[in-house]
């Protein structure tokens, strides 16, 4: 695709705030706030990621500091009056952490993400070492390629082989991420295949046909 981004290693940030199993609750807080991030890996050894700590991991000290509804939730929500207590980032982290390798496609780090409801991925490598983050902002910046590039590649790698020509005359345009193959076609059979391929192109944001049935090429 000419150098634009297709992998989760395209778009990751390479320098990456991380702490320690041992890091103090108030060092978490800093970091935070320093690297203006709502969550941190939670790292051991050479780089190992063992778990995240967010905000919501944090929140609960506020939320039940001299509660009243304390022993309530005790029974109700344990995990967040633990959460409440702890004082280092390896007792308030989510483990294990959900993490994306850095070869993974932006679609399947967009699905983890929306599966878990997290805002940034640790991009991890083959050892589970920490090589990244990625967050939703990275992600979304697909959808700022060029149009005309969207169409190239559409018209390479889509058009040409499904409706290759002189059976079939497409052409392909984009507006806004919006992709239009108009002209006659051999086979409407493969309009859903198209419309497929063309949604798997990084960038597209939607896609429309124009395209009739070439009697006489048929």
């Amino acid at each position: 695709m000419h150098g634009f981004p297709h992998i989760v290693s395209d778009v990751m940030t390479l320098t990456v705030a991380a702490v320690g199993r041992r890091a103090p609750f108030k060092e978490v807080v800093h970091l935070m706030q320093d690297w203006r991030v709502s969550a941190l890996p939670v790292i051991e050894g050479e780089g190992r990621v063992v778990g995240v700590v967010s905000e919501a991991d944090l929140l609960p000290k506020e939320e039940l500091r001299d509660g009243p509804d304390r022993a309530y939730l005790e029974l109700r929500r344990p995990v967040d009056v633990a959460k409440a207590d702890a004082l280092t980032a390896g007792d308030l982290m989510s483990s294990p952490a959900v993490t994306v390798h850095a070869d993974a496609t932006l679609a399947e780090a967009a699905r983890v993400m929306a599966r878990a409801g997290v805002k940034r991925l640790p991009v991890v490598d083959d050892d589970d070492m920490l090589a990244g983050v990625v967050s939703r902002a990275d992600l979304l910046k697909v959808f700022l390629r060029d149009d005309e590039d969207i169409a190239e590649e559409v018209r390479r790698e889509v058009a040409v082989y499904l409706f290759p020509p002189p059976a079939s005359a497409v052409r392909v345009e984009v507006h806004d991420g919006v992709v239009t193959l108009t002209g006659r076609i051999r086979d409407t059979a493969l309009v859903p295949v198209a419309a497929r391929l063309v949604r798997a192109v990084e960038g597209v944001v939607d896609v429309e046909f124009d395209l009739a049935h070439d009697r006489v090429a048929h």
